[in-house]
C-alpha cells in the first residue's frame, strides 16, 4: 500500500495586513477533512528568503544561499500543492514569485492549484501561475478556487468581515473538485518519480 500523497497549502503573501490568513484556515479545513491525504500549511514569512541572487537556478547547480536550501528541503518533501494567491496588477505576489524561483527540482513532476482571492477572485493572477508552473516542470490542474466580488466582501475586513462559513455554501463544491484532482495527478506522479528514479539507480 502506498503511503498517501502529501500536500502542501502555501501562504503566498507576506505583508502584515495580508487576508489570505482567512480562507488558508477555511482551506486547510477542507484538506483535513479527506482521508486521502496529509496536509500542512506552508507559510511564505516562515522563509526569510532573499530576493533570488544565485549563480543560477537550481536546476544547473546547487544554490548557495542557507535560506533558499532551508526551503528547497520544506518542498522537496511534499507531493503536490495549493497555492493561496492574492492578485498583484493581474499577477501573483513578488514574495511568491520569488519562493518559485528559489527552487526547481523540488518542483518537477509534481501537481498544484491555487486559492485565489480579489475582485475577479484572483483569476487573472491564477492563470499566470500556472503558466510559471509549466516552466518549472510541475503539473497543473483545471479545478481551482476562487473567492471574488460579493462572496469576497462577505468575509474580508473591508466588507462585512463574516466568518468564512458565510461562503462555505458557495466555495466547497470547487475546494471538493479541486482536491479531487489534485490527490489523483499527486498519486499518479508519485509513482512516475519513484519509477524514474529506480530506473536512474
Amino acid at each position: 500500500m502506498t503511503s498517501k500523497p502529501r500536500i502542501a497549502i502555501v501562504i503566498g503573501s507576506t505583508r502584515a495586513t495580508r487576508f489570505a490568513d482567512k480562507p488558508a484556515a477555511w482551506l486547510l479545513e477542507q484538506a483535513q477533512a479527506r482521508t486521502d491525504i496529509e496536509v500542512e500549511l506552508v507559510d511564505l514569512r516562515d522563509f526569510d528568503l532573499p530576493l533570488f541572487d544565485e549563480p543560477a537556478s537550481d536546476l544547473w547547480m546547487p544554490s548557495e544561499s542557507p535560506e533558499a536550501l532551508k526551503w528547497q528541503e520544506k518542498i522537496a518533501t511534499f507531493d503536490g500543492f495549493v497555492f493561496m494567491v492574492a492578485e498583484y496588477n493581474h499577477s501573483i505576489t513578488g514574495a511568491l514569485k520569488n519562493a518559485l524561483d528559489q527552487a526547481y527540482t523540488q518542483w518537477v513532476r509534481k501537481p498544484f492549484s491555487a486559492m485565489g482571492y480579489g475582485g475577479v477572485g484572483a483569476a487573472r493572477a491564477v492563470e499566470h501561475l500556472r503558466g510559471i508552473g509549466v516552466e518549472l516542470q510541475m503539473a497543473p490542474i483545471r479545478p481551482a478556487v476562487h473567492l471574488g466580488g460579493g462572496e469576497l466582501m462577505k468575509v474580508h475586513p473591508l466588507g462585512a468581515d463574516g466568518p468564512m462559513s458565510d461562503v462555505h455554501e458557495v466555495l466547497a463544491p470547487s475546494a471538493a473538485a479541486m482536491f479531487d484532482d489534485l490527490v489523483w495527478w499527486a498519486n499518479v506522479l508519485k509513482e512516475g518519480r519513484a519509477e524514474s528514479q529506480s530506473a536512474a539507480a
